[in-house]
């Protein structure tokens, strides 16, 4: 299972990911040098929205998806 997730950065911007382990990631993202480069700045980052795919593939399109709305249309995702 894959999961699709959204951070919200310290300074208030937001991150998007993919994973097979949302806990561990979210982990790395916070207190690791696994943590993305973006997210090793912007600490905490805060997980505030994920869905499941069942592959890879289809995880991948859909982060591709969300990472082209704006700010805006991503947080309506929360709703």
């Amino acid at each position: 299972m894959w999961h699709i997730y959204m951070l919200k950065c310290s300074d208030d911007t937001l991150y998007t990911g993919i994973t097979t382990d949302l806990s561990r990631r979210v982990g790395e993202h916070n207190n690791s040098s696994k943590g993305a480069k973006y997210t090793r700045v912007r600490r905490p980052v805060e997980l505030i929205y994920s869905e499941s795919c069942h592959d890879k593939s289809s995880a991948s399109k859909r982060e591709y998806q969300i990472k082209q709305l704006s700010k805006i249309q991503k947080l309506s995702l929360l709703k």
